[in-house]
């Protein structure tokens, strides 16, 4: 018998081991277990940005536990069945991929993800923007929304276009900081916020097409822009301690001295 198979029936085995046995598995409901998976996926994430391929492993395992959770409570309820995830799957993925269980031909992978989008449109009554979740982080959400639009053909031609529309939204956005700050009355400046919000998503919705553009991944170069700020501030906090003194006491000159030598540790 195929190792994965096996691997495969001992873990559904000790998920209705658990689910008979142990009364914190009995207690749990999807909706208990929904913010746990999130959390999961959180660190499943951090793990790949790390490049840690022992936790990769390790959270890949506990993001599949749920998976299996989720499918063992649904089987209670006679909803569906872990059989019937799996599936439903298989069919999607077989029909979504012509170009190798059809005749359709592709040159590239840009290729089958526009073909991928237009087969979705085919599945019932779907908007070309359907599937993005209401509750994705903003910016993954941007990203994926023009991602859609592109594969449906709405999209700039060039990158330079893309770069244009960002100097645009910018210079939209320094013209209501602008306008913000030569308001004299207090409602005056309510709508001089209301607006310059509104444009500073532009600019971030503009921005992170441009790095669709560059194939960059804008949630993975903020996540790494985030871990290297922590990494220099952390140091600087910590060599100020050293010194007896604390943040809140320290000169700007002082921090930044710290603060550079961290940089060349990177």
């Amino acid at each position: 018998m195929d190792e994965r198979l096996i691997a495969f029936e001992r873990l559904l085995n000790i998920m209705d081991d658990l689910r008979a046995k142990c009364p914190w598995d009995q207690k749990q409901t999807m909706q208990t277990l929904r913010h746990l998976t999130i959390e999961e996926t959180y660190e499943l994430s951090d793990a790949i940005l790390k490049k840690d391929q022992n936790e990769i492993k390790k959270e890949i395992g506990d993001i599949l536990l749920h998976l299996v959770f989720y499918a063992k409570i649904a089987s209670e309820t006679n909803d569906f069945t872990i059989t019937d995830v799996i599936n439903s799957l298989c069919d999607k993925m077989i029909f979504r991929h012509p170009h190798i269980y059809g005749n359709v031909k592709v040159d590239n992978a840009e290729q089958v993800t526009m073909n991928w989008e237009k087969i979705k449109q085919t599945e019932g009554d779907k908007g070309a923007l359907s599937g993005v979740p209401n509750s994705m982080p903003s910016l993954l959400k941007a990203l994926r929304i023009q991602d859609k639009a592109r594969a449906i053909g709405f999209d700039w031609d060039r990158p330079e276009q893309v770069w244009e529309k960002v100097q645009e939204e910018l210079s939209e956005f320094h013209e209501e900081v602008s306008s913000m700050n030569s308001a004299t009355d207090e409602e005056s400046k309510k709508e001089n916020q209301v607006k310059l919000e509104a444009e500073f998503g532009d600019v971030l919705f503009s921005l992170i097409n441009y790095a669709r553009y560059l194939k960059i991944n804008p949630e993975d170069a903020l996540e790494k822009t985030n871990k290297k700020f922590m990494f220099r501030f952390n140091y600087m906090e910590q060599k100020i301690k050293a010194q007896g003194k604390t943040l809140a006491g320290s000169t700007l000159e002082e921090m930044d001295v710290f603060w550079n030598e961290a940089k060349k540790l990177e």
